[in-house]
C-alpha cells in the first residue's frame, strides 16, 4: 500500500513529536532514578515525586487548558516546548555545581508535567486544522507508531548512557530534545488563523470546567472517557507491582525484566498500522467496542506468571496483546474525540482528559500499593485483572448520530483547506 502524504507542514509536526517523544523514552524514570542515585531518597521521597510533582502539575495545568483555547497553538507549542527545556536544563547545572535538591526534583515534575498536558492540547487543535478530516485518523496513527518505537528503543539505551555518563546524562538529552521540537515547530511555514471568541477576552472561572462538561454531555464521549480512566488506570497501576513481583519474588534478572517489556513494543507498530485498514473495514464504532474489549481481557494473565523461561513468555505474551490492542484503539480513540468536539472546544477537551487520565493512573496505583502491602502483589495484580473486565459494559452501545465537525459555524477557525494542507498529537 502506497504510504499516504499528510503535506509537509505534518511532516514538521510529526518530527517535532518523534524528537520530543524519543527524548522522553530516553529520560524515562531519570528524576526518580536521580533521587535514588544522587540525593539518596527513600521509599517515601521517591513516591511522593511520583505523585505530588505530577499531581501539582496538573492543578497547574488546569486554568490552561481555556487560555489555550483562544490563543493560537502554534506559539503555545514552542513556548510549552522551551519551557520544558529550560525547566530541565536546571538539573545538570544544579549537578555540576553541587546545589540539586529534592524540592527542585519536584518543581522541575510539576512544571514538566503542566507543560506536558497544555501543550498536548493545543497539539491536538493544531493538528484537526491542519489535516483534512479523512485524514485525522492516519495521523494519529503515526503519532502512536512513533509512541511505542520510542518506548521500545529509548529506555534500554537511556539505562545504557546511565551506565556509562553519569545520572544527568538522560536528562540532558531529554531536555535538547524539546529543543529540536521546538525548532521543528518554528519551521511549519503558513499563517495561523488566531481563535475567534464572542464576550470577554479574559477566562472566566467556569470556562475551567468546559471540557469536563462537553465530555459528561455527550453519550459517546462519556462512555469512552469512563471506560478509558478504568482500563489505564488499572493497566498502568500494575506495572509498579510487576517489577516488584518479577525482580524481588521471582529472581528475574534486571536484562530480562528490560526484555519483557522492550519486545512487546514491536506490538504497538503492528497495531497503529493496522488501525486505517481495519477502521475502513468494520467501521468506528464497531473497531472501538471490540478492541475496546480486547485491550481489557489479557492482564489478568499476569497473575499467572512463573520463575524461568516461561514466566518470562507469558510476561511477553501478555504485554503483547496488551500493547497491540492499546495502539490500534487509541487512535481510533484519539480521532473520534477531535471528530465529535466542536473546534472552540478541542484545547479545553483535551486538557480534561489529560489532567483526568493522570488523576486516575495515581489514585489507582497507590490503591494498588496499599493492596499490595496488605496482601502480595500476585494478589494486587489478580484483583486489577479482574476489575477491569468489566470496563467494556463502559463502551458506547450505539453509533454517534452526528459528527460535530459537519454542524459547527465556519468561525470557529479555520478549515483544512485554509491552513495549506496540500494534501494526538494530541
Amino acid at each position: 500500500m502506497t504510504r499516504r502524504s499528510l503535506g509537509r507542514r505534518f511532516g514538521w509536526l510529526w518530527a517535532a513529536y518523534a524528537v520530543s517523544a524519543y527524548g522522553s523514552g530516553l529520560g524515562f524514570g531519570a528524576i526518580p532514578l536521580i533521587a535514588v542515585l544522587v540525593l539518596h531518597a527513600g521509599p517515601a521521597q521517591v513516591s511522593a515525586l511520583s505523585a505530588a510533582g505530577p499531581a501539582v502539575g496538573m492543578l497547574i495545568a488546569l486554568p490552561l487548558g481555556p487560555w489555550v483555547e483562544f490563543r493560537r497553538k502554534r506559539p503555545v507549542m514552542i513556548a510549552m516546548d522551551l519551557t520544558r527545556f529550560g525547566v530541565m536544563m536546571t538539573i545538570p547545572v544544579a549537578y555540576a555545581f553541587g546545589l540539586l535538591g529534592f524540592v527542585q526534583l519536584l518543581i522541575v515534575s510539576a512544571v514538566v508535567t503542566a507543560a506536558k498536558i497544555t501543550s498536548n492540547a493545543a497539539g491536538g487543535a493544531y493538528l484537526r486544522a491542519l489535516v483534512r478530516p479523512d485524514d485525522l485518523l492516519v495521523a494519529n496513527a503515526r503519532f502512536e507508531s512513533t509512541t511505542w518505537s520510542s518506548i521500545a528503543v529509548g529506555p534500554p539505551l537511556g539505562g545504557a548512557a546511565i551506565g556509562l555518563f553519569g545520572p544527568v546524562t538522560t536528562v540532558v538529552a531529554d531536555a535538547l530534545s524539546y529543543l529540536l521540537s521546538a525548532l521543528s515547530i518554528t519551521a511549519i511555514r503558513g499563517r495561523e488563523e488566531p481563535p475567534r471568541r464572542s464576550g470577554k477576552n479574559r477566562v472566566a472561572a467556569g470556562e475551567l470546567l468546559d471540557g469536563w462538561r462537553h465530555i459528561l454531555t455527550h453519550p459517546g464521549l462519556r462512555a469512552l472517557y469512563f471506560n478509558n480512566l478504568l482500563v489505564n488506570g488499572l493497566i498502568m497501576a500494575t506495572e509498579p507491582l510487576l517489577a516488584v513481583l518479577l525482580l524481588r519474588q521471582l529472581g528475574f534478572p534486571p536484562w530480562q525484566y528490560g526484555l519483557a517489556f522492550a519486545a512487546p513494543c514491536v506490538g504497538g507498530l503492528i497495531g497503529s498500522r493496522l488501525a486505517r485498514r481495519v477502521v475502513a473495514r468494520y467501521g468506528q464504532h464497531r473497531v472501538l467496542r471490540t478492541v475496546g474489549t480486547l485491550r481489557a481481557v489479557w492482564l489478568v494473565g499476569l497473575a499467572f506468571v512463573r520463575p524461568g523461561v516461561a514466566g518470562l513468555a507469558i510476561v511477553i505474551a501478555v504485554e503483547l496483546a496488551i500493547i497491540i490492542s492499546m495502539s490500534l484503539y487509541t487512535p481510533v480513540l484519539a480521532t473520534y474525540r477531535l471528530e465529535h468536539t466542536p473546534q472552540d472546544r478541542v484545547a479545553r477537551t483535551l486538557s480534561a482528559w489529560s489532567i483526568s487520565g493522570n488523576a486516575s493512573i495515581a489514585v489507582f496505583s497507590a490503591l494498588g500499593g496499599l493492596l499490595a502491602d496488605a496482601t502480595s502483589p500476585r494478589t494486587a495484580i489478580t484483583i486489577a485483572g479482574l476489575l477491569i473486565l468489566v470496563s467494556p459494559l463502559l463502551l458506547p452501545r450505539h453509533p454517534a448520530p452526528e459528527i460535530v465537525r459537519a454542524l459547527e459555524p465556519a468561525t470557529t477557525g479555520p478549515p483544512p483547506q485554509a491552513a495549506g494542507v496540500p494534501d494526538e498529537a494530541g
